[in-house]
């Protein structure tokens, strides 16, 4: 393959000439610079992406982990970090990871091996010992409250979204209060939780443990929930939903069962995705792609402090409650 010594000759220039041409420098005579891009013409020369990266010290690479590539709520976070990076003249490195462990480490070894200049995780599984192991080889960026920590993100207020939910279904008359959800174990499911346990102990309500119901995610979820509140004696009487297409689920699951959404259940999805505006779903609105533009130039910060910032969420009234 061409180098820029083998240009240098073919051109009759220095190697230093050859250089200042290839990366644009204006104080090259203009016969020279001719006659190096003559000779970059006839030899097909292509420069290694790569030796200039290392020697930039960057990769234009942004790491970014999610669970799941194809769920919604994750593409639309993508989108508004595809958006930046686009306008920063930088690549996506995309890590499904399925909630795998094993497969997150992945990401953050890559991280460590300095083959992207950051890593976004949208949703992690790693406990917070190991994401702070790897903080002095790149920034990391989360999407989840990180205060305290020195990890910057991009978060909503997940306990105070998912009180703002309850309390207007409390306003509308509903006492039975139940919602579904993927997992447990993240923190923004613990603070959901925490949310719900602060709302039952308030107004002095009974707590049904079987109103909790895990595992919901995708559309085909929402004929699990309506299966499992239709087997209930003493079903709840409206649900908070944590993704639109779960809640949507629910309502196509429902005009099939002659069940009524929301008389017979009223629910509140999560995000506003489009699917909650075509089916006139009520919903908290969660920013998904603004949240993804500010945890790529959060990722580009290279300041060592942390930067914190609270997106704010939105209920949308419709028709499901």
């Amino acid at each position: 393959m061409t180098n820029i010594r083998d240009l240098a000759k073919m051109a009759g220039v220095s190697v230093t000439t050859v250089s200042r041409v290839l990366n644009n420098h204006p104080y090259v005579r203009e016969e020279k610079r001719n006659k190096v891009l003559s000779a970059i013409k006839e030899s097909n020369y292509q420069p290694n992406i790569n030796a200039i990266h290392l020697s930039m010290g960057k990769t234009f690479l942004i790491g970014v982990v999610v669970p799941f590539i194809d769920h919604p709520y994750f593409s639309l976070l993508i989108k508004g970090i595809a958006i930046e990076a686009l306008e920063n003249n930088y690549k996506l490195v995309l890590f499904q990871t399925n909630y795998e462990v094993v497969k997150e480490l992945e990401a953050l070894q890559m991280l460590k091996q300095k083959q992207i200049d950051a890593l976004i995780i949208c949703s992690r599984i790693s406990e917070w010992p190991i994401i702070e192991e790897y903080l002095t080889y790149g920034r990391i960026v989360l999407c989840e409250d990180t205060r305290g920590r020195n990890v910057s993100s991009t978060f909503v207020d997940h306990y105070q979204g998912f009180l703002t939910a309850l309390e207007y279904l409390y306003e509308k008359g509903h006492r039975n209060i139940g919602y579904c959800i993927y997992r447990n174990s993240g923190a923004n499911s613990k603070n959901r939780a925490l949310a719900y346990e602060h709302f039952i102990e308030k107004y002095q309500l009974p707590y049904h443990p079987e109103y909790i119901i895990t595992q919901c995610l995708q559309f085909e979820d929402g004929e699990k929930v309506l299966d499992r509140v239709q087997q209930m004696s003493n079903p709840p009487s409206a649900m908070l939903v944590t993704s639109d297409e779960v809640a949507a689920g629910i309502v196509t699951s429902a005009q099939n069962r002659n069940f009524s959404i929301p008389s017979d259940l009223a629910i509140i999805g999560f995000n506003n995705q489009p699917i909650a505006h075509m089916m006139q779903i009520t919903t908290i609105e969660i920013p998904l792609m603004e949240i993804g533009r500010k945890q790529f130039l959060q990722a580009m910060n290279e300041s060592e402090i942390a930067v914190y910032q609270e997106v704010p969420v939105t209920l949308i009234e419709r028709e499901t409650v």
